[in-house]
């Protein structure tokens, strides 16, 4: 196996946290008496290949987020943009070396073992430009007729099921993420349509040809999005 190369992590910490409906942005909402960032700060500061932390605060909070920057903890904090991918650019240019670690601050669980696991897998395989932590979908999945509509309900009582999918070959994908730095910037400065309407940034690392593998990542590795997601984090966080 092949030393982990030192990575720079790059934090999403810019979200509103709408559906959370928890009042201060996502980042800062308490779980177990912190932050959600600081939780994911102690991860990545304890982290054997992280050699530097980036985060990105939502516009107009980035006292508060520097504020709640663990003691011992080195961070730079910048301002995030609206979108997934703006954050990411803006993180990205203060990311020195050639490895970059992407987290998303509402997966507060992640654990210094997971980042280290799968910036390690990066360094083990040289043909590939990234590696994501995902977990296999375990639900059965159906495809609807009609795309679910971005507020409101379906119009007539849908949707109605066109076709159940194959599991076999799907997975969630989670973060950490790890990117070779080059494919990455390549990838956040391709078509302007297709980085803004990215969710995550191996995306757009698929859409530009590089190859991206999975690293399956543990059940407590959940997304903090609602408010149940918060009740079972606070109960995890508080045995740790």
């Amino acid at each position: 196996m092949a030393a982990a190369a030192e990575a720079t992590a790059v934090i999403a910490a810019a979200g509103s946290g709408e559906r959370l409906g928890a009042g201060p942005p996502k980042a800062l909402v308490e779980i177990a008496g912190r932050p959600l960032v600081a939780w994911c700060l102690d991860a990545f500061a304890s982290a054997d290949s992280i050699s530097a932390i980036v985060v990105a605060a939502p516009a107009g909070d980035e006292a508060r987020v520097e504020e709640v920057v663990p003691d011992g903890v080195v961070a730079r904090v910048v301002t995030g943009g609206a979108t997934r991918s703006e954050s990411g650019r803006a993180a990205l240019a203060l990311a020195e070396g050639e490895v970059v670690g992407i987290h998303d601050a509402a997966r507060t669980l992640v654990t210094a073992a997971l980042i280290d696991e799968v910036i390690a897998k990066l360094a083990d395989h040289p043909d590939a430009a990234g590696v994501i932590a995902a977990a296999p979908i375990t639900d059965t999945v159906k495809r609807a007729r009609e795309p679910r509509p971005a507020k409101g309900e379906f119009e007539r009582g849908g949707p109605t099921i066109s076709k159940t999918e194959s599991r076999d070959h799907l997975w969630a994908a989670q973060t950490p993420q790890a990117f070779r730095a080059g494919p990455l910037r390549e990838a956040l400065a391709a078509d302007p349509q297709r980085v803004a309407a990215a969710t995550d940034e191996s995306m757009l690392v698929e859409k530009a040809g590089g190859k991206v593998l999975i690293h399956p990542s543990p059940a407590e590795n959940l997304k903090v999005t609602t408010q149940a997601d918060r009740r079972i984090a606070e109960l995890l966080l508080g045995r740790r």
